[in-house]
């Protein structure tokens, strides 16, 4: 059997369970997600650390699972290594500080059926991505019988045909699937190489308003196709082949829209709960439900 072990636990998340669990626990005491779609079938949850991004991502669970528990979650990641075509994880589980989670190899199997040459099976390549690997004990904790397909989706003119085929094994095969893209949004900042606008407040309103805004509203309206040249032309998206994979999966499920749990940035979080400020650097973060 094919067994992934953490490569991030105790730096991106706790290494251990009570450690986890106290967390998921101050995530919960935070706001409960509104607006939800009466049978969500996918979603975008943003994988920094989680004392960043781990509220947001747990609120669109959290979210999913107000309306349904599915049996199966395809978690389609964003890739910080290269990958030559969409890599995925086919058998075995993961593990993970509060568990194990199962991967689903029937649906995976009928993943790389359906994608063809856009996809193999490699697990390899998600030795040390860390995109999916921060979801995976969020989704132990939310719905713990469920099973995971982990397929990492590279930002290329593929990823909404990749997309396309995810749907179409989920829907053909029967499964009880939910599809969630993996994605934070614009990386601002000297250290990121990308301060179109300067610094300080101004920019970090332009990054949450405008920069930000954009991808947020192209995800809301399932337009699969534009993800990727959206990211290439405005940096908005670290993951925007998982971005792209995931809205044209939700539409061939059925997705009418998406519609907006939560958006944050790092500067927020800093300022909001941790009583700190950097208005020279920022990442955002949104946590998106279709349906």
């Amino acid at each position: 059997m094919t067994v992934r072990e953490p490569a991030v636990a105790g730096r991106f998340y706790p290494g251990t369970p009570e450690g986890c669990l106290r967390e998921i626990q101050a995530f919960s005491r935070l706001a409960a997600p509104a607006d939800v779609p009466e049978r969500p079938v996918g979603g975008i949850v943003p994988h920094a650390g989680w004392a960043f991004s781990g509220a947001t991502a747990m609120k669109v669970l959290e979210a999913i699972r107000l309306r349904r528990r599915p049996a199966v979650l395809v978690l389609l990641g964003a890739c910080h290594y290269p990958v030559g075509r969409s890599a995925v994880f086919a058998s075995g589980r993961w593990e993970t500080p509060l568990g194990p989670v199962e991967v689903d190899e029937t649906l995976a199997r009928a993943v790389l059926d359906r994608a063809g040459p856009l996809a193999e099976e490699n697990p390899d390549a998600h030795t040390s991505e860390h995109s999916i690997e921060v979801q995976v004990p969020l989704v132990r904790h939310a719905l713990p019988e469920a099973r995971i397909v982990p397929v990492l989706v590279p930002p290329d003119g593929r990823a909404a045909a990749l997309g396309r085929a995810v749907g179409e094994a989920v829907r053909d095969s029967g499964a009880d699937a939910v599809c969630l893209g993996s994605s934070d949004l614009t990386h601002y900042g000297p250290a990121y190489g990308f301060t179109p606008v300067g610094f300080g407040a101004q920019a970090m309103r332009w990054m949450r308003d405008q920069n930000d805004r954009r991808m947020i509203d192209l995800m809301l309206r399932l337009d699969a196709e534009k993800a990727v040249a959206e990211a290439e032309a405005h940096a908005n998206a670290c993951g925007a082949g998982a971005v792209a994979a995931a809205l044209a999966a939700a539409r061939v499920l059925g997705a009418e829209r998406g519609r907006l749990i939560e958006y944050t940035t790092s500067y927020d979080v800093m300022r909001e709960h941790m009583g700190r400020t950097d208005a020279s650097a920022a990442v955002g973060y949104a946590g998106v439900v279709f349906g």
